[in-house]
């Protein structure tokens, strides 16, 4: 089939993924992509490419299911004239929608001003009825959906609303490469589902992992946790090494500890404060004569 030109300018494949809503979707979605060699993804209101956002508004952020609907086919035109310039801009040679039905995914393509959809591939060709069961259930009861990003690249869009990262080791088939395939789970903005919650085990282990790649902490003593509506409050009490710059060890920690805990759990860090108890003195190393 000859690649078809439309008003981007460049030759352009058009291709969808269609299944009812819950069904994982999604969750499948890179999978899709890969087996027919596309980079780019539409999937509710963002352009995706890879594991990175590349443009849109997610329409999960929605305040009602209306305007969740309203967004994801681009009826607004601020939105649809971002992700209009932003294909334009980036001229992929393929690219797969996601919805939940044949209309919606020709809706999509016609709001864009895409080439007509020249491949349909549906749910049930990549998904058995018990996994499709299983997703449904998952997003009636918990209200959560998946979108297929990494959860660092989907927290700006999502603060405060992300559930947590999932990380699955897949394989393509007999003699293929495993990969690892990354989605962040997240809760829509008009889903009353309950709260997120983190143990205190977890900011531990994460401070312990950082501190055992840090030359100048020797060993991690106390960390203490609180929990506050705008975010995290966390206290540590450590065992510094010495013969090091103290003051631009620990200023450093700090600095890639927030990081790090943020783009992981997606939580705010308020404060991380950390007290020198001890020093280290490592032993020198004896000399045979």
């Amino acid at each position: 089939m000859d690649l078809l030109k439309d008003i981007f300018g460049h030759k352009m494949q058009v291709y969808a993924f269609v299944g009812p809503s819950g069904t994982g979707k999604s969750y499948r979605a890179q999978m899709v992509a890969g087996e027919k060699e596309i980079e780019y993804i539409i999937d509710d209101g963002l352009l995706i490419k890879g594991n990175e956002v590349i443009a849109g508004e997610s329409a999960k952020k929605a305040p009602t299911k209306i305007e969740t609907v309203k967004n994801a086919l681009f009826y607004k035109e601020a939105e649809k004239q971002e992700m209009v310039k932003a294909i334009k801009h980036y001229k992929p040679e393929k690219i797969l929608i996601l919805g939940t039905s044949d209309g919606m995914v020709k809706k999509i393509a016609a709001n864009l001003g895409l080439p007509e959809i020249q491949e349909i591939i549906y749910i049930e060709q990549v998904a058995t009825k018990q996994e499709m069961e299983t997703a449904r259930r998952i997003r009636v009861t918990e209200g959560k959906h998946v979108i297929p990003v990494p959860t660092f690249e989907i927290k700006k869009d999502f603060s405060g609303y992300l559930l947590d990262p999932l990380q699955i080791f897949k394989s393509k088939g007999k003699g293929q490469k495993p990969y690892i395939s990354e989605k962040s789970i997240i809760r829509p903005t008009f889903s009353y589902m309950g709260n997120f919650t983190i143990s205190d085990l977890v900011f531990r282990q994460i401070l312990e992992y950082l501190a055992s790649k840090t030359q100048g902490i020797y060993k991690i003593l106390k960390v203490r946790v609180s929990n506050f509506g705008e975010g995290v409050s966390m206290y540590m009490e450590v065992t510094v090494t010495y013969g090091v710059n103290v003051m631009q060890e620990i200023k450093a920690f700090k600095e890639k500890a927030t990081k790090e805990i943020e783009n992981l759990t997606s939580m705010n860090i308020v404060e991380l404060e950390i007290i020198v108890k001890n020093i280290y003195v490592p032993q020198e190393e004896k000399i045979e004569k």
